[in-house]
């Protein structure tokens, strides 16, 4: 597992706001998209400890689920390829099982090596009960099991590596949130004079729930106001955002997670909501892959793309 061991500290780049006129404020942005081209962010992060378990544990396959342009599912993949272990992927929805070859992360997936497996959504839902887990340990074997999304106890100690000490000086701490576990870990490493600020990529602010069961602290909140109606939904605001902010920064958002975080810090901004003075730490949780699949959604409805 050497390949989660030989990584090199992150650049964190400050953000030069006077094109988007805003004065008296500090906005810094990590680039953990850049940990590796197809492993990268948060998902690195969550995999890290996971991977190196199920070594521990002589597991020679690991089972996960996933939605059709899971950056999670795309991320276990390419992590089994260069770590030699076989993957499973039980993928939510039946229909998509003859259309993996006009999906961008499915096939990406498929190339990598992963097995994946399509059930029906009414099917799906059962996937964290224990009959439905042995069901597929009867199919498939014996297997390391990754929850949706990465979320459990290892992957929230590898997100708290995402902060360094030297990144104390941040007043506020900022994160896309999908299932929590990535926010769980920050919380857990901030330091309780920060505010760690999360940005559901969802409708609803459940994950607080997972949050307070990884630890007690309480400087943190999260907010919906910018989900854009729900998960994977979008409009010509947030294309347009993305690509203003590409084209003034050359740094590349995804539309599920970090364009709508980024979007909202700057909302935000504008509404004089951090205090003057505030320093502000963004974190660029990766899923870069899922703009492709966006872009054909947005090609079928003639709607601009993401560039």
């Amino acid at each position: 597992m050497q390949f989660f061991l030989s990584f090199s500290s992150l650049p964190c780049i400050e953000i030069d706001l006077s094109p988007f006129n805003f004065l008296g404020y500090s906005l810094f942005i990590k680039r953990e998209d850049l940990l590796h081209p197809y492993v990268s962010g948060n998902k690195f992060r969550k995999l890290k400890y996971n991977f190196l378990e199920a070594q521990e544990k002589n597991h020679k396959t690991l089972l996960t689920f996933g939605g059709a342009f899971s950056n999670h599912i795309a991320a276990v993949a390419a992590a089994g390829k260069e770590c030699g272990l076989k993957t499973i992927g039980i993928i939510r929805g039946e229909e998509l099982e003859k259309k993996i070859s006009e999906n961008p992360t499915l096939s990406f997936a498929k190339d990598c090596g992963m097995q994946l497996h399509f059930i029906s959504r009414e099917a799906y839902r059962a996937k964290d009960e224990a009959e439905f887990i042995h069901d597929l340990k009867m199919q498939f074997g014996d297997f390391y099991l990754l929850p949706e999304g990465g979320t459990n106890a290892l992957a929230v100690k590898g997100c708290e590596e995402i902060l360094y000490e030297k990144e104390n000086i941040f007043d506020y701490i900022c994160v896309p949130v999908g299932t929590g576990g990535t926010m769980a870990g920050l919380v857990k490493a901030s330091n309780e004079k920060q505010k760690v600020l999360g940005f559901s990529a969802l409708k609803g602010t459940f994950q607080s729930s997972e949050i307070t069961k990884y630890t007690s602290k309480t400087n943190f909140e999260i907010t919906d106001a910018y989900c854009f109606g729900g998960y994977g939904k979008i409009d010509l605001d947030l294309i347009r955002f993305i690509n203003e902010f590409k084209r003034k920064t050359k740094i590349p958002l995804d539309p599920v997670y970090t364009g709508k975080m980024m979007y909202g810090i700057f909302d935000l901004l504008k509404k004089g909501h951090f205090k003057e003075n505030s320093r502000i730490f963004a974190i660029h949780t990766g899923g870069l892959q899922g703009i492709a699949g966006m872009n054909q959604k947005l090609k079928k409805k003639n709607l601009p793309i993401i560039e």
